[in-house]
């Protein structure tokens, strides 16, 4: 684990996203970073599959998104 040194706006929108989001801080930035990612290997896919597919790989019933190509995982 280490520190990641990021712009002091960035900073305030992530404080903002983890109140609406109920995470803290850490678990917020985390959060769009594995989604940035899946982005970046998957980019056929919307914001809405990555989501989907990440609920259905933790156990969670999501509806799997109609024809989607197999998803890239992020190591």
């Amino acid at each position: 684990m280490g520190i990641v040194n990021i712009e002091d706006e960035l900073h305030e929108q992530l404080r903002r996203a983890s109140k609406a989001s109920y995470r803290s801080i850490n678990a917020q930035a985390a959060f769009w970073i594995r989604i940035g990612m899946l982005g970046e290997l998957n980019p056929g896919l919307t914001f809405q599959d990555l989501v989907a597919r990440e609920l259905k790989a933790a156990g969670v019933d999501a509806p799997e998104p109609a024809a989607a190509p197999p998803l890239k995982t992020v190591a």
